[in-house]
């Protein structure tokens, strides 16, 4: 690889005892879009932060070429509480081209009001300002750790689209599957304290770890099986051996090495049979919210079946959580009322969490709720059988919570409300922070489970695989009842023509204000792009591209301090021409983006 932006050479971290990753060596080059996978808690987030210079490392090389400009956004980023929202995105420096594509970025991430103290905002709101800062700069290498965190499915597509488009070299991490399939085209893994390439996305990714795996799994068992012969002799043979002895001890230590390799073998799937739910759940009797005049839900009406795997979607603001919250009964509905079943047992996984005792071990956490998981039948699993199923190791149980990365304890919570045994469960945006790998876990336990699921999430590849049907809340009160997955809506919405007026706020209004009874119709339509407009779109990434790189051309070369009086004058002249052309074609992509 000529002149990487990046070339990582044997580095090494530990904290203490304990070695995340050592001599592991990679290398990104521009227009590589990197995605980095691996288990919480094995130093995702801090290799991003070595690379970045915010943290040290015992040992290696990390080499930038020279002059790179890059960007990175944070897990938590933190800002002065009373610097205002435009203010916060400090990069834009006063130049009026940067304010404006502050402002357009700013309002893709449905960051509005620009005068807000940051103080003000929540902590989603503040990791999307962070985003904007990033994006606004346009480094030649973005470093993004979980990029949709905090995003809806809008904004998340929409981003898609932004770090699609063009050459642009970044490494990232994120949980989120479909983007990491629609985004990367090169996946590094770190496993088991080294790092592993696959050259290409993360369907590719899944094939070639999986050979992987097994590979790996004959290897162990050829040594395995040598391994025995081979102790055997170590401890016949006397301490005084000849030189060729000396090599097969040297072999030995090799053998035995590959041989104790721990290799992640997927928990049987746990499936529990001693879950009762009756055949009354609940039913949302005409339901009305509203908050400053804001319509939440109107005359809602809807009967939860047994059984039944629910997804709730749609943009921020939209009601979502205000929804989870009255049917717990954690907020009350201004008209309407909720009738639940008398066996409902609720388990709760709420977006804030669950605060821990810091000086607690893993494993007291759990079994201060229970000692064990009943699965009916005669069977179930001790409070550390359990956490090795949402794999926590032994080692790891007895770890103090303090010791925990931020995706740990996200995972330590969820298991404390499974301990519990409900029998229907509530999961607000469940699955941010926590890895891959506990997802598949997770998704696995919820396909089996024999109670009721609601999920209120942003992550398709995970609604997907759950839910078998959809509520998507789309503001002001407008709730569509889908009967199916993510994909399956899309592909349903991609083929509607789009109703004259949609997306008014009088529209939509009137949409609520229709008689909403339990047999809903699927909901509201919405046009696709016309062969014109996908033409237009298509030239307008060429056209934006091609100024984006005439302007790049003329500010290197008023600073190059080479130039004639009259080449001063006429690049002078057409510098703000550019700027006022791409502001045009930049608002004509953005509005055509959103059809």
């Amino acid at each position: 690889m000529a002149n990487p932006f990046v070339d990582v050479q044997n580095l090494t971290k530990s904290f203490g005892a304990q070695v995340l990753f050592e001599d592991i060596s990679f290398s990104i080059a521009e227009g590589q879009r990197v995605g980095l996978i691996a288990q919480n808690g094995t130093g995702k987030s801090t290799l991003l932060s070595i690379l970045t210079g915010k943290e040290g490392y015992d040992k290696g090389s990390i080499i930038y070429r020279r002059d790179l400009k890059t960007g990175y956004l944070e897990q938590s980023p933190q800002f002065d509480p009373n610097e205002s929202v435009l203010d916060a995105c400090f990069n834009h420096q006063g130049d009026p081209e940067r304010v404006l594509r502050a402002k357009q970025i700013l309002t893709q991430l449905k960051i509005k009001n620009l005068d807000q103290p940051m103080g003000q905002l929540s902590g989603g709101q503040q990791k999307r300002v962070a985003l904007a800062n990033v994006l606004i700069t346009e480094p030649d290498f973005l470093i993004l750790d979980e990029p949709t965190n905090h995003l809806d499915l809008e904004m998340i597509e929409w981003l898609e689209g932004w770090l699609g488009r063009g050459n642009k070299t970044l490494l990232m991490v994120t949980h989120d599957r479909f983007f990491l399939d629609r985004v990367c085209n090169l996946i590094l893994e770190l496993d088991n304290q080294r790092i592993y390439t696959y050259r290409g996305n993360y369907a590719y990714y899944l094939e070639k770890r999986q050979q992987r795996m097994d590979n790996l799994r004959a290897e162990v068992a050829r040594a395995n099986n040598l391994y025995r012969t081979e102790l055997e002799w170590m401890r016949r043979m006397p301490q005084a051996r000849g030189h060729k002895a000396r090599y097969r001890e040297e072999a030995f230590y090799e053998l035995e090495r590959v041989a104790k390799q721990r290799i992640e073998e997927r928990q049987i799937r746990l499936k529990a049979s001693n879950v009762y739910i009756g055949s009354k759940i609940f039913e949302c009797q005409y339901v009305s919210k509203a908050f400053d005049q804001v319509t939440i839900l109107k005359d809602f009406y809807y009967n939860f079946a047994r059984f039944e795997k629910m997804g709730v979607v749609g943009s921020n603001g939209t009601g979502k959580s205000t929804f989870i919250k009255l049917l717990l009964g954690l907020e009350q509905p201004d008209s309407g009322k909720f009738d639940i079943g008398e066996t409902v047992k609720f388990g709760y996984f709420s977006q804030e969490g669950l605060k821990f005792r810091e000086d607690q071990k893993v494993i007291d956490v759990v079994r201060d709720i229970a000692e064990y998981v009943d699965l009916g039948s005669g069977r179930h699993l001790s409070a550390s059988q359990f956490l090795q199923y949402f794999m926590f190791t032994p080692e790891q149980q007895h770890n103090y919570v303090y010791k925990l990365s931020g995706g740990e304890k996200r995972k330590l919570y969820l298991c404390t409300v499974l301990m519990k045994s409900p029998n229907f469960l509530v999961l607000d945006e469940p699955t941010n922070d926590l890895d891959i790998q506990t997802l598949q876990v997770l998704e696995e336990y919820l396909q089996d489970f024999p109670g009721c699921v609601i999920v209120v999430s942003h992550d398709r590849y995970f609604t997907d695989k759950v839910v078998d049907h959809l509520l998507v809340f789309k503001g002001y009160g407008v709730i569509q009842d889908f009967p199916g997955n993510y994909s399956q809506y899309r592909e349903w919405l991609s083929l509607q023509p789009q109703e004259k007026g949609e997306g008014t706020k009088s529209t939509k209004e009137s949409k609520a204000n229709k008689d909403q009874n339990p047999k809903r119709e699927q909901g509201e339509t919405r046009r696709k792009m016309t062969y014109k407009e996908k033409r237009e779109f298509e030239q307008l990434e060429i056209d934006i591209a091609a100024l984006e790189a005439e302007q790049k051309a003329i500010e290197e070369a008023l600073c190059s301090g080479t130039l004639s009086i009259d080449e001063l004058t006429e690049k002078s002249k057409r510098l703000p021409q550019l700027k006022d052309e791409l502001d045009e074609k930049t608002m004509r992509w953005l509005e055509l983006s959103e059809i």
